[in-house]
């Protein structure tokens, strides 16, 4: 157990080693200073002149947002018709079909989004032509998106006052060239020697120590699974995630793809330090986050290790904690830890499957997606974090009776109805998607709508909650990692987390940059006596005590009738 928790700090403190450079180097690239990658410089004056994009022009809030989701619109469209088409297209050795149009719709919104909720299995659900050229490309610009996106909020902190977040396309691009391209190429390659598959070849025959022979999925999986991981992405290659031995081989690649996973939200966090010179308000965002997590790590780490009460009651020990849906080579600890980053994280993807997780370390998993903003995905978890600081800003500016300033600009009534708004949104999709399907499954158990309701769940009773508050909760934060004791690919499901993802996605990205927008062409105000220093650790705890408030009074219900019934009915 000490060598499982060693590995454990290990992986997190490395991490941390790496994304402090790594935040450094972010900064410069966005400030125009030099760095080692200058020399892709005329491949992004290329792009910019083949898009027709004038790297010069600088846009005010609303054309970032109207430059953002056009081409979000563009990439959606196209990803639909490619799986809608995929079985008739080359690249496809192992014959695998065209997707349906509910299914199409509901993957094309969620790799889109950054999500990678799954609906289908990877190795037979998709071909080797859409995993390169519409999940993995769409693994690349969502992941960009997210980073052009917090950019924007950067220059609207660093400016005193301007209507300027910056040009997407120019911060765009070079979120690809220089930061995700370079990373992916390194992580790719280190997954490839240690056995994960990077050919075109189809599926291979193999003969088990058992004697059987099977068929076993193979293709050019090393790239996806890399950008899948930096990009905070999520979706696997193969259906099994990496829980799967070809995706995930040995504890090297484990702790390689937690690393990979945690990197760029870590360095991001540092890189907003450094770039708008602010350095102490960037650590006591990034403590406040690591506590945030621990406190989702610990219980989590206990309940796994400890093992399931109901097996100790028979008799039965367990000397290495809870196993069932863990992977043997990488154990119960290994497998907690990857399930809070990858949940905290918003990457989605698992290494163990969290529908046999105990009840407690379940309801870890989703206080991680209901938050959403310790570390969060690319540039996306800062900017939820942003949401929850206006918020304690204007707390205390009313226990003051002041008003509200953040870092030079007043905080008003049409910033803090955003924050509220934004806010208030992701717990009416969840408990609303919820409710929906509980609805609809007790109501219409019995009538065929591409699949019987009454057999969506294949766990009753208070888990079998727990699988649809799951289902949604994961859509709306963009996460994508599921309890698979819910049978979800059917129209019900995939229409209504189709929604669901783009809600969950754009409204907490067009809150934030709009805020931005307003409050950084007001007028600045320089620092007096009375100004609140949003620096200092008393305002990241009172972040803290904010964002646990905001949580309990939104979701305590919900848990109530799942996770928490669960542990007490054990």
């Amino acid at each position: 157990m000490n060598t499982e928790l060693f590995g454990i700090v290990a992986t997190f403190l490395l991490t941390v080693l790496l994304a402090f450079p790594l935040g450094k180097y972010i900064a410069k690239v966005f400030k125009g200073e030099k760095t080692i990658l200058d020399f892709m410089r005329p491949v992004e004056n290329l792009i910019c002149r083949l898009g027709g994009v004038d790297p010069m022009k600088k846009m005010n809030w609303k054309e970032f947002l109207k430059a953002m989701l056009t081409i979000n619109l563009v990439w959606v469209a196209y990803a639909f018709l490619l799986f809608l088409f995929q079985g008739h297209l080359p690249l496809n050795p192992d014959g695998n079909p065209s997707m349906t149009p509910d299914l199409s719709f509901n993957t094309a919104i969620s790799f889109l989004v950054n999500c990678n909720l799954q609906d289908y299995s990877g190795e037979t659900g998709v071909t080797y032509l859409t995993q390169l050229f519409v999940i993995t490309f769409l693994q690349f610009v969502s992941a960009a998106t997210g980073i052009a996106c917090l950019v924007a909020l950067f220059n609207g902190l660093k400016e005193k006052t301007t209507e300027s977040l910056g040009n997407f396309w120019v911060i765009f691009t070079k979120t690809i060239t220089r930061i995700l391209l370079p990373l992916c190429f390194v992580v790719a390659a280190l997954l490839a020697f240690h056995g994960t598959p990077a050919s075109f070849d189809g599926k291979d025959t193999v003969t088990t120590l058992q004697g059987d022979t099977v068929q076993v999925s193979r293709g050019p999986a090393a790239g996806m699974i890399a950008i899948k991981h930096i990009g905070t992405n999520g979706g696997g290659w193969f259906g099994a995630n990496s829980a799967h031995p070809l995706e995930n081989p040995d504890y090297f690649t484990n702790m390689l793809e937690l690393v990979s996973q945690a990197l760029i939200p870590m360095a991001l966090l540092f890189a907003l330090g450094f770039y708008i010179n602010k350095r102490k308000f960037a650590y006591v965002t990034f403590t406040i986050m690591t506590v945030g997590m621990l406190c989702l790590l610990i219980p989590t780490l206990l309940a796994e290790l400890h093992g399931n009460p109901a097996i100790a009651r028979m008799g039965i020990a367990q000397p290495t904690g809870a196993m069932e849906g863990k992977e043997v080579r990488f154990g119960p600890a290994a497998s907690a830890f990857w399930s809070i980053i990858t949940t905290v994280i918003s990457t989605g993807s698992v290494n163990a499957m969290h529908d046999s997780f105990m009840p407690v370390s379940g309801m870890m998993q989703l206080l991680a997606m209901m938050i959403n903003a310790f570390y969060g995905g690319c540039g996306v978890g800062i900017l939820n974090y942003y949401i929850y600081v206006i918020i304690a800003v204007f707390i205390a500016g009313l226990m003051v009776g002041r008003t509200p300033e953040f870092m030079g600009h007043k905080v008003e009534a049409r910033e803090v109805k955003i924050a509220a708004l934004v806010t208030l949104l992701s717990a009416f999709l969840i408990k609303g998607g919820t409710a929906l399907a509980c609805y609809y499954f007790v109501h219409h158990g019995n009538n065929d709508w591409a699949v019987k309701p009454s057999s969506w769940l294949n766990n009753p009773g208070y888990h079998g909650f727990s699988e649809m508050l799951y289902q949604y909760t994961s859509t709306n934060a963009n996460n994508g990692s599921g309890y698979e004791g819910l049978a979800d690919n059917n129209i019900f499901w995939n229409v209504t987390g189709g929604f669901i993802m783009l809600l969950g996605r754009f409204v907490p990205i067009i809150g934030p940059i709009a805020i931005a927008g307003l409050l950084a062409k007001k007028k600045y105000i320089p620092e007096t006596s009375g100004t609140l220093k949003v620096d200092g650790f008393t305002f990241g705890a009172m972040t803290f005590v904010v964002i646990l408030i905001l949580t309990a009074l939104s979701y305590f219900p919900p848990l109530a009738l799942g996770p928490i019934a669960e542990y007490f009915s054990l």
